[in-house]
């Protein structure tokens, strides 16, 4: 959801630590992808980059989307095997080499901890960027316009200091809140942690700079009566700078754990907290906090049941058709099509005559399905190929797949129509991660400059009017932030959603992230209260539904859902103590 601000007064499978290698193939296949989850900060080693050319061993830090060449690489799905999806037996291991391999990335695991375990960089590296990126967060605001027009040194302070608070709520929101995009893309193995950050911190950067609102107001709409505030710019100035702190550190202690939270709810527990001791109860709308609320439980079930749809359908649909492969690679761009043709009428900002909005939101569909579809060809060719010249199934496959239902189970692909099969989904999954996180930079940078913005107009003395316009450097500022905290924590909640709510193949990536951007985009459109995190963490449970009661992990949900339900107390708790200490200090100062 996107804050606007104003003024008016309205385990099935037990999978072993190994890996194996495809005999048809020409890459390696990492049997077990939860070693890299292994905790909050366990995740995807350089070794297991995607992309590799057939008879070479280099690695690569690029989107796999981005490396189309002439040169015959393999998908990007390298920690993929067919059981995963079909409950078929594991392979035996190959070579003593693999072992020798998996006991180095062990003792690296054990060497180094957090964002340089991650990345699979040196922990003098980390530090290194994490100094830079402090560095820039220091200095930067002094070069900013927001600083240069003419104000007085307390207000120049004054004013750096609530860009600092800004950033650090735009810190949180990329630590916490961009898994929502790239989450299941990582899971399933579509991509790597790194190609994901990096994918996404340019994606999510250039959302909020080119996509992120330029006209807010000074309130969350809805949520407090602004009229109980009017004439008092001191007090309404500390309520919005701790409710930037308030959420932030909501979102900080969550992230560390790895609890994917709203950070929509965070900014309205912070809210409603700072009103409701400072204003009154009057000051607070109840009926729009419960629809919030509500969203706990509509989010979450939404997301479930469309996901568990999904999924059955592409497994009654593509696994049991005569040639799984070939019907992946067909309906492919169908699914783009219709994705990106709804993200784009929902999200973007088109045209306001709707036959023109329509036809953009059209256009972008178009351009998705072909860009999927030549992706496909290209990368996919030499193995469609292979699977149409191969011999059909028995007769008796054939007749018995006509009278399998919509939830029965039954085994999947397996060797090159399964290859295929993941290929597909695993780039409708990247190109779909790439949609959202752009979209994500813009809806949510909102969330950080909205306040931020509200309460530099009341320093400059312009919080008079209903509406305020935002300056191209601090949407800018906002970006940074959020890339700077997807950087330094983001693999953390990445981890959660990824892999540690049930075990995602890209098949099931693919169907929670469809699901999922599918229910925002109704629910939105119709006015429900919905939570786009809530929604997400709702599909990936619901795919894991799919698969049997056993496959999601009941002690992850049960801590998702404590933080979801502490979020909105909790940022109210740390509002009204960051208002009081910081009327204490202004005090003081003004």
């Amino acid at each position: 959801m996107t804050l606007f601000y104003t003024l008016s007064s309205s385990t099935r499978n037990i999978i072993s630590p190994e890996t194996h290698v495809l005999h048809n193939s020409h890459f390696y296949l990492p049997r077990n992808r939860s070693s890299f989850f292994s905790n909050e900060t366990t995740l995807f080693k350089r070794e297991t980059l995607p992309f590799k050319p057939q008879q070479q061993q280099q690695t690569g830090s690029f989107p796999p989307i981005l490396r189309l060449n002439n040169s015959k690489l393999a998908h990007p799905f390298a920690s993929i095997s067919s059981y995963a999806e079909s409950g078929g037996e594991e392979e035996k291991n190959e070579g003593v080499q693999i072992e020798e391999h998996q006991e180095t990335v062990k003792k690296k695991e054990n060497d180094s901890p957090g964002m340089a375990q991650a990345f699979d960089i040196s922990s003098r590296t980390a530090s290194a960027i994490s100094i830079l990126i402090a560095f820039a967060a220091l200095s930067l605001p002094l070069f900013m316009k927001t600083l240069g027009q003419g104000l007085d040194l307390k207000t120049k302070f004054l004013s750096y200091v609530t860009l600092l608070f800004g950033f650090y709520m735009a810190w949180n929101i990329g630590a916490n809140d961009v898994a929502n995009a790239m989450g299941t893309s990582v899971g399933s193995g579509a991509l790597t942690i790194r190609q994901a950050v990096l994918t996404a911190a340019v994606l999510e950067f250039s959302g909020a700079l080119l996509m992120g609102t330029h006209v807010t107001g000074t309130m969350q709409k809805g949520i407090l009566v602004a009229n109980v505030f009017q004439g008092k710019d001191t007090l309404l100035f500390a309520g919005l700078l701790s409710s930037l702190a308030a959420a932030g550190t909501w979102l900080q202690v969550a992230s560390y754990y790895g609890w994917p939270v709203s950070t929509t709810h965070c900014i309205v527990g912070s809210m409603v907290g700072f009103g409701l001791v400072y204003g009154g109860p009057g000051a607070v709308f109840w009926s729009s906090l419960a629809r919030v609320i509500s969203s706990w439980v509509i989010s979450p079930l939404m997301g479930a049941m469309v996901s568990f749809l999904v999924y059955k359908f592409i497994r009654r649909f593509v696994y049991s058709a005569p040639n799984p492969g070939l019907a992946a690679a067909a309906a492919a761009p169908i699914a783009v099509f219709l994705g990106v043709t709804g993200i784009s009428f929902a999200a973007f900002p088109l045209s306001k005559v709707f036959p023109v909005a329509l036809a953009q939101a059209l256009a972008s569909g178009a351009v998705g399905a072909f860009l999927v579809y030549r992706i496909i060809r290209k990368q996919l060719g030499h193995l469609l190929v292979k699977a149409s010249s191969s011999q059909p199934e028995p007769k008796e496959n054939a007749i018995h797949s006509k009278n399998i239902g919509l939830l029965s189970d039954f085994a999947g692909p397996k060797g090159t129509q399964l290859e295929i099969v993941y290929g597909v989904f695993g780039y409708m999954q990247i190109l779909s991660a790439c949609f959202m996180s752009f979209a994500h930079g813009g809806n949510d940078v909102s969330n950080a400059i909205g306040p931020l913005a509200a309460a530099l107009s009341i320093l400059h003395g312009g919080a008079s009017g209903t509406e305020i316009v935002i300056p191209m450097d601090v949407l800018a500022w906002g970006g940074f932030g959020i890339v700077a905290g997807l950087m330094m924590w983001g693999y953390r909640v990445i981890a959660t959603i990824g892999k540690k709510i049930t075990e995602l193949t890209p098949t099931r990536g693919f169907a929670a992230e469809f699901a999922a951007a599918s229910v925002v985009l109704v629910a939105s459109k119709l006015g429900l209260p919905i939570s786009a995190t809530h929604t997400l963490v709702g599909a990936v449970m619901g795919v894991g539904f799919a698969r049997g009661l056993n496959s999601v992990r009941a002690e992850t949900v049960r801590e998702i859902v404590v933080s979801w339900a502490v979020t909105i107390p909790v940022g109210a708790i740390f509002a009204v103590l960051y208002t009081w200490i910081l009327t204490k200090l202004l005090s003081y100062i003004l």
